[in-house]
């Protein structure tokens, strides 16, 4: 082994300890990104989805201050704060009539733009990424393991969504088992999602270790 590929190992290994003893993918982080989008799937029904549209908006607008007050924003608080808003203000611009189709689609809608929002950020930073940069050191940002960990936990969580959004659409037009299409399946799945994101870069770092463990050849 020449001396650049000992200093390449030793940076690899460097890194790999960080990413051990650091997770990827803080689940809290991720959570809370989400608590002001599921508020608003609970509290949305056909009297209620204005007082909804508000209370996601300034759960969006108290979960941005942290960033804000650090210069950074995160992608899923500004869309947050932009949906929310666009549906209060239709819901006090447009009359009644015009109001009907929102009314029927409000939490469609909600879960099939933050579903978009999730899986469309894979083509450029995975939406995770940006809360598990805030608990990992910087110099493994770059390491496959963490960029990879991101990318199945942003594809979980925006699929997640869309599973959601699809089973409110087809709730929408059924008669019977609109509770297991609008809450029971729905609530399974995001915890199925939230024990994933605790296990899954737990289940990452035991294979760093190993590979860091392993002795050169």
């Amino acid at each position: 082994m020449d001396g650049d590929d000992a200093g390449e190992s030793g940076a690899a290994r460097g890194a790999g300890k960080h990413a051990a003893r650091r997770s990827p993918g803080g689940r809290a982080g991720v959570f809370f990104a989400f608590v002001p989008w599921i508020a608003f799937d609970i509290v949305a029904g056909p009297s209620t989805w204005e007082l909804a549209a508000l209370v996601g908006l300034v759960a969006s607008v108290v979960l941005s201050v942290p960033d804000v007050a650090h210069g950074s924003v995160k992608l899923l608080d500004v869309t947050g704060i932009v949906f929310f808003t666009v549906v209060s203000l239709l819901g006090l611009s447009l009359d009644r009539q015009d109001l009907l189709w929102l009314e029927t689609y409000a939490q469609v809608l909600a879960n099939a733009v933050i579903a978009a929002v999730a899986l469309g950020s894979l083509a450029f930073v995975p939406f995770t990424e940006q809360y598990a940069r805030e608990s990992t050191p910087r110099e493994v940002w770059g390491t496959p393991a963490f960029q990879r960990t991101n990318r199945v936990l942003t594809l979980v969580w925006g699929g997640v969504f869309l599973v959601t959004a699809v089973l409110g659409l087809v709730a929408v037009h059924v008669t019977a088992g609109t509770d297991w299409l609008n809450w029971v399946v729905p609530i399974a799945l995001l915890v199925l999602a939230v024990r994933f994101t605790d296990w899954y870069p737990q289940y990452v770092r035991e294979q760093v270790h190993k590979g860091v463990a392993e002795p050169d050849r």
